[in-house]
């Protein structure tokens, strides 16, 4: 019985996920669910719905071990309790820091304390689920030790009182039954876990206004599970560098809305009301410009947190106690302003960061590096660490904000692309594969460019925002001696022109910094450096002859491209090839709620249709 239920939930996981459930994970479900089961058989709680691998919303990466639902025993109201299961059989505190726990025997030199995780679930559910709107006291947290004493996790239980989160261990086991024996009534528990189930989930924030409210102390970000562990990892990081006086740097990794932003501007919030010396910078001006004008609106001071990398070439050393540095896979050979030459260094970019901080954090997708030159590794920024002699973290991040929350739609564009992936058993040479569809993300393909515009402009209209990028494979004519834009992108009877190439406003058009968000952008095709770090809630990708479909897989086409910079002698057909596919992996992964696909070559278009909605 046990077997055949967890090799269910393996298989209901991985469809989930598109992820492949390790023999661990397997003992883990074996192992703590019978210890849950065994725990409320004995309440005599058999009518309650316990909900396993209960998904957060707009993450499916996180997920609660158990959500036992129910009613209330006193109030009658719907009662959820989330339950975090642990194996442990002893931890402890990680130099003697209360919120990140160190296991004896495994593989990670630490992790979040536990009953952070849990209450995070917890107000993750309150804030997106409609079956708790206005009852936030319906959502409790518990921390299940069942296989530690008191004694063996004593240093556990403080921070656990602290965060509102009851924490018990098999020495706690009859207080455990007994507490849950107490909070839930007769009830049969399966109508609340559907009204949870079935119920709404609030849309995400925009990004930029969450930003907006967090950082002018209105909001807070919710980080979860991996993002929760790269906060802390940096907030340990820095204390510890201070009190040894010394450097740390962290490297935090991750694909496009796996939380990266989220996590850095947590980051900025908490080190600037802390009274750090700290300062924000990328190497890309849309973002930072975006940043600026859209987050900061008129505060000079919070403005002024938001910094390029080539503005600490001749930083002094540690001239900031933290430096966020976001985007960081566009970080270049080294810094250069022609007519600044004080923003210019002899030394590498990275270096010239690392430098500049106490505890210098980059945030970085590999997959993002899109043009020549731009040479934000992970191995290049613990290359440099270790040369400077400098201790160095690294948090790897796999969830999925962006995109509906879909892992199963990110892994389809790698595999659609040919990008491998770190944590799948597939890598860059497994073919695509169909679009199985996901109730979270819609994926479109439409007969034809107009087609396309059609269906977003339906989504404007709806609310959305949304906007259309291309390869770069149309001449980018400036404007003419009429000052408007020209209609660069032909395809067929349809033309439309480039986003501006300037920072000033073209007509209606914006400045090509605030496309991705400016109103007026939707008639231009933005281009990926317009669109880079920045979402829409419908994203139209027009794939051009620089990417092809052939024989079941797509390859590159140097000969379709006009990109001055991709097409250059010095740039390998390799290092093209690299390029191109990166760049409509960040186009593909700009939309929030869905995509709308269109290809100019016939066979690709074919069988991107084929993929999308495979003829029965």
């Amino acid at each position: 019985m046990e077997k055949a239920f967890t090799a269910a939930l393996a298989e209901s996981t991985k469809r989930a996920t598109g992820r492949p459930v390790g023999k661990s994970q397997m003992r883990a479900w074996t192992n703590s669910l019978s210890a849950l089961a065994r725990d409320l058989r004995e309440a005599g709680l058999d009518h309650i719905a316990v909900l396993v691998e209960y998904p957060m919303p707009h993450n499916k990466a996180s997920s609660a071990d158990a959500v036992l639902a129910g009613q209330h025993r006193r109030t009658g109201r719907d009662l959820f309790v989330v339950v975090e299961l642990k194996q442990w059989s002893e931890a402890e505190l990680y130099e003697d820091d209360e919120k990140l726990v160190t296991v004896p025997g495994s593989r990670k030199e630490y992790e979040t304390h536990p009953a952070i995780q849990v209450s995070n679930y917890c107000q993750k559910i309150i804030e997106n689920c409609s079956a708790v709107d206005g009852h936030p006291e319906s959502v409790e947290g518990i921390v299940y030790l069942h296989n530690a004493t008191r004694q063996s996790v004593a240093g556990l239980f403080e921070l656990a009182l602290d965060h509102n989160v009851k924490l018990f261990t098999k020495t706690e086991r009859s207080a455990f039954i007994d507490h849950l024996r107490g909070r839930f009534g007769d009830e049969e528990g399966r109508h609340a876990a559907e009204r949870l189930l079935n119920g709404r989930i609030q849309p995400n924030e925009p990004l930029l206004r969450k930003a907006a409210n967090v950082l002018k102390g209105r909001d807070t970000f919710i980080l979860l599970d991996q993002q929760q562990e790269a906060f802390e990892t940096v907030r340990h990081a820095v204390e510890s560098a201070f009190a040894a006086n010394t450097k740390r740097v962290v490297t935090i990794t991750g694909g496009p809305g796996s939380g990266k932003t989220a996590v850095a501007m947590e980051l900025l919030r908490y080190m600037t009301q802390a009274r750090r010396r700290t300062w924000y910078a990328t190497g890309s001006r849309a973002f930072t410009e975006t940043m600026r004008r859209f987050v900061t609106g008129s505060d000079k001071e919070l403005k002024n947190l938001f910094k390029y990398f080539n503005d600490f070439a001749n930083a002094a050393p540690n001239e900031a106690d933290i430096l966020i540095a976001d985007e960081a896979h566009r970080a270049r050979l080294k810094s250069f302003d022609r007519f600044r030459p004080h923003k210019s260094s002899d030394r590498p970019q990275i270096q010239d960061l690392i430098n500049a901080a106490r505890v210098p954090i980059f945030f970085l997708d590999e997959h993002q590096v899109v043009k020549p030159g731009e040479v934000g590794t992970l191995a290049a920024i613990k290359s440099y660490a270790q040369q400077l002699n400098v201790r160095h973290h690294h948090v790897p991040l796999d969830g999925q904000w962006r995109c509906g929350g879909s892992i199963a739609y990110d892994l389809w564009v790698k595999r659609l692309l040919g990008l491998g992936s770190e944590d799948a058993e597939w890598d860059g040479d497994a073919p695509p594969v169909p679009w199985e569809g996901d109730e979270t993300f819609e994926v479109i393909v439409a007969e034809s460019p107009a087609a396309m515009e059609a269906i977003l402009s339906d989504k404007l209209a709806e609310g959305w925002s949304a906007r259309m990028t291309a390869g770069y494979c149309w001449p980018w004519n400036s404007p003419g001696a009429d000052k408007s834009l020209p209609l660069d992108v032909e395809i067929g009877d349809w033309r439309r022109p480039w986003n501006a190439k300037s920072t000033a406003r073209v007509g209606d058009a914006p400045p090509s910094h605030i496309w991705a968000i400016s109103p007026g952008g939707f008639g231009q095709i933005g281009c990926v450096y317009t669109a880079q770090g920045l979402e829409f809630g419908w994203a139209g990708v027009i794939i051009g002859p620089d990417l092809l479909a052939r024989g079941g897989r797509m390859v590159t086409n140097r000969e379709g491209s006009k990109d001055r910079d991709l097409t250059k002698s010095t740039v390998t057909d390799e290092q093209f090839d690299r390029l191109v596919r990166n760049t409509y992996k960040v186009r593909l992964t700009r939309g929030l709620a869905g995509v709308v696909l269109y290809a100019v070559d016939a066979e690709t278009q074919e069988f991107l249709a084929e993929l999308v909605s495979p003829r029965a």
